[in-house]
């Protein structure tokens, strides 16, 4: 009978784990002299070890071919009614929009990427750019260079205040409804701010518990916007955003339209906007009758509350067209607000032009208007007491109460 060695398979195991751990140690002396012969990062974490951002081949070109094709071809896929209904104008004055866009920002212009490729085209980035101010998407880069672009290219002519030529048309407006010497409608919108910060939504927060930004506007007709005061806070009823306004400035500074009218008789050397119940009695404001208890006062409040609302009317046509105004607005700062809203009404304007084909000299110079012709009144030497009297002047209610009654008849003897 053979001895067996009960040692035998201890000693076997030992060697099998010796091994192990040899073998275990060699690699770990060659990843570490691996690691030692690699370049290190900043933080001194092996550059390989780092993980990598996974490319994705986005076909920029080919994205940029098929929307020339779609929209811009000879023989475009989609029609100009597709075109109208989905970029909300025409396209000849989207690639104007274009064009002028492109030459005033760098951003905009031809560039090659890191890897020498074309970047994205002008013309991808402002169709983002109009489809989100259409349809209120998400490309923000895109629109921030857009309006501020839109803004400084267009804004001189498409902001302006009413030249010679526009205040007649003004007038004519007013003179085909009756209001000899209108020069359209005021009121005001807000714009909801979803992200105002924290510190400010008292002071952009009214009664209804949602903080918003004021625009007040004057509109004519035409739905053109002639006057635009962006980014009172909300807290603001109409008549604080008026005492912000510019309007109060120019009457005081001479520079409102220059208007001489006579209506039932009387002679009138300001113009005047309808307004509602809240702005003052001043001869600057015409305002309905609230309870009338004749025919005169019922015809007239019924055209004055007709006529006003053509700003009733071009705000819903401003929220319909650009849609990010329907909806409370995403941005974290409120000049890029102030961009937004004024890149609609500019394009709102130039959309008004196109469609209804006014005239707007290619040769226009914003200052080369009636106000030059004012500023000489307001001279240092009396320029003073020239603002207090044009002040109180603005301000007499019995001048407004005297126009509302001429309008009154006015307007009775026309229609009844």
């Amino acid at each position: 009978m053979s001895s067996t060695n009960p040692y035998s398979s201890s000693d076997e195991e030992s060697e099998q784990q010796r091994q192990i751990l040899v073998g275990a140690f060699a690699i770990a002396r060659s990843a570490v002299e691996l690691c030692a012969r690699l370049p290190l990062s900043t933080s001194g974490t092996p550059l390989s070890s780092r993980r990598r951002r996974r490319f994705i081949e986005r076909s920029k070109e080919d994205g940029h071919a098929r929307l020339f094709q779609d929209y811009f071809a000879e023989n475009p896929t989609y029609t100009n009614e597709n075109f109208h209904r989905r970029f909300r104008m025409r396209r000849s004055l989207f690639l104007c929009v274009v064009e002028a866009v492109e030459a005033h920002d760098p951003y905009f212009q031809p560039a090659l990427d890191c890897t020498g490729r074309s970047a994205i085209s002008s013309l991808l980035k402002c169709t983002s750019a109009i489809r989100m101010l259409a349809y209120e998407s998400t490309s923000l880069k895109y629109l921030r260079h857009f309006v501020r672009g839109v803004k400084e290219a267009f804004g001189a002519t498409y902001l302006r205040r009413p030249n010679p030529q526009d205040l007649q048309r003004l007038l004519g407006f007013g003179e085909a409804r009756s209001f000899s010497g209108m020069l359209g409608s005021i009121d005001c919108m807000h714009w909801e701010w979803q992200n105002c910060p924290n510190a400010w939504r008292g002071h952009f927060t009214r009664g209804h518990g949602k903080p918003t930004v004021v625009l007040e506007a004057i509109v004519s007709a035409d739905t053109w916007i002639w006057h635009a005061n962006f980014g009172t806070p909300g807290s603001n009823n109409d008549l604080n955003v008026l005492d912000h306004s510019t309007l109060l400035d120019e009457i005081r500074d001479g520079t409102a339209p220059p208007v001489s009218f006579t209506v039932n008789g009387n002679h009138y050397r300001m113009g005047y906007y309808l307004a509602d119940g809240i702005y003052p009695n001043w001869p600057m404001f015409v305002k309905t009758i609230p309870l009338p208890c004749n025919p005169k006062d019922s015809t007239f409040a019924s055209h004055q509350e007709g006529a006003r609302k053509d700003i009733e009317r071009t705000f819903g046509i401003l929220r319909c067209q650009f849609r990010i105004l329907a909806y409370p607005a995403q941005f974290w700062d409120i000049q890029t607000l102030k961009d937004v809203m004024y890149a609609c009404i500019i394009l709102h304007n130039m959309i008004v032009e196109d469609q209804d084909h006014i005239i707007v000299s290619p040769n226009y110079d914003p200052t080369d208007d009636y106000e030059n012709a004012h500023v000489d009144d307001a001279s240092p030497a009396m320029g003073y007491q020239a603002r207090i009297d044009r002040e109180a002047t603005s301000r007499v209610k019995v001048m407004a109460k005297r126009l509302q009654c001429d309008l009154i008849e006015h307007v009775y003897q026309k229609f009844r």
